[in-house]
């Protein structure tokens, strides 16, 4: 009886270890979803075509680039010359950070012009709005939500 119950033991700390483990795993996979470094997503940013663009926030909204990525936030910005579209990065990160960017918004915008779906496209590396900068890439495209992995 004494050794069943060692057993039993056992193998209830096993499963709760098990059960810890694939939770982690899963937890620390937040956050990626195809918007990590080296991604397909990530590739396209290019530190050669850098472009500042400047002008009023038209709509705010989210955005899966690539098949099966997680949400991202897009914003589209009416400049003196064109509506464009503005990739801002995931959804999880944009939405925790202490600047948030709305409609009328007057914003600057630095960061890789791409084309995207036919149409010219921005992915953000930095957004000034009024005194405040949100840093999401650094001026090699590295993203900010990654930043815990290079160090």
């Amino acid at each position: 009886m004494k050794k069943l119950m060692t057993l039993i033991a056992i193998m209830t700390v096993l499963s709760l270890g098990v059960f810890t483990a694939t939770d982690a795993m899963a937890q620390m996979g937040k956050g990626g979803g195809g918007w990590g470094q080296g991604t397909n997503y990530d590739r396209i940013y290019d530190p050669k075509t850098v472009v500042t663009i400047s002008g009023e926030v038209v709509s705010v909204d989210k955005i899966t680039p690539i098949k099966g990525m997680n949400p991202g936030v897009h914003a589209v910005v009416k400049t003196d010359k064109e509506m464009i579209s503005v990739h801002l990065g995931p959804e999880w990160y944009i939405e925790n950070q202490d600047m948030s960017i709305n409609p009328g918004d007057k914003i600057e915008v630095k960061g890789s012009q791409i084309t995207f779906e036919g149409k010219p496209a921005v992915i953000a590396a930095e957004v000034k709005k009024n005194d405040e900068v949100l840093m999401l890439r650094d001026t090699s495209g590295f993203p900010a939500w990654s930043g815990w992995r290079r160090r």
